[in-house]
């Protein structure tokens, strides 16, 4: 039995006061029977850090570069985000895909820098409502994933997977459970094919997720928790998902 993982997305939202609000409304609401992270922008990593200290949550990052070290300003490596103690990093959100053009090979080569560091990459996958609307939904997130196979190779089942429908993401839309479960299959069978750790991977589905609708979407066979955005920066609804994993 796969242990459902809950993660809040801050993206680029917060400050000192509203994430120390926030982070205290969590920790009074918890524990849960999921695990639960929370992946916040650069700025506050280490805040979030102590204020988690002795807590069952975890916490990480958005985003990590693809380098190692060097002449990359503004960028953030992956060795730095395990020297703060980050246990997660988001790589290939559709966001950085759309606005920052990211390829499908650059977010493997992030994803195996990650690893190379021993911070767990959540991947994410997922298509457009024109892809969707085409019947391309299933050849878009198998080319996703399969760069990051080809990438990682006999690693991948280190992974944590996300699939997040781009036409769902802060739109008020979500899949439907059924919808949902269909492309968690067909990913679930990809990662089949490439590892034998298949069954024991996460993959989590993000996209509008929230209180009234993550039982239901977390009752799927192969949904295995969330990556929660909106609902992240709000205690009682982020808490409210934690428990529905649970």
């Amino acid at each position: 039995m796969r242990k459902k993982l809950v993660v809040g997305n801050w993206k680029m939202h917060g400050s000192r006061a509203s994430n120390a609000a926030l982070l205290s409304g969590l920790r009074e609401a918890g524990p849960w029977n999921a695990d639960v992270a929370v992946c916040v922008p650069f700025p506050y990593i280490t805040e979030t850090a102590l204020a988690l200290t002795g807590q069952a949550m975890s916490f990480g990052a958005q985003d990590c570069s693809a380098h190692e070290q060097g002449a990359y300003t503004g960028e953030v490596s992956a060795a730095m985000l395990a020297d703060v103690g980050c246990r997660y990093v988001i790589v290939g959100h559709s966001e950085r895909r759309a606005f920052h053009h990211e390829s499908d090979q650059l977010v493997a080569d992030k994803a195996k820098a990650a690893l190379a560091h021993g911070v767990t990459p959540i991947v994410c996958v997922g298509e457009t409502r024109a892809e969707r609307e085409a019947g391309q939904t299933e050849a878009v997130v198998k080319r996703q994933l399969a760069a990051v196979i080809h990438t990682l190779t006999h690693c991948i089942g280190e992974i944590v997977l996300a699939y997040e429908p781009v036409w769902a993401i802060g739109t008020g839309l979500t899949a439907s459970p059924e919808e949902a479960q269909a492309v968690h299959a067909v990913l679930r069978m990809q990662l089949h094919a490439a590892t034998q750790k298949s069954d024991a991977m996460r993959i989590l589905y993000g996209g509008s997720v929230k209180p009234d609708n993550a039982v239901s979407l977390f009752g799927q066979p192969d949904i295995d928790g969330g990556l929660i955005g909106g609902a992240a920066l709000k205690a009682a609804d982020f808490s409210a998902i934690c428990r529905a994993a649970g």
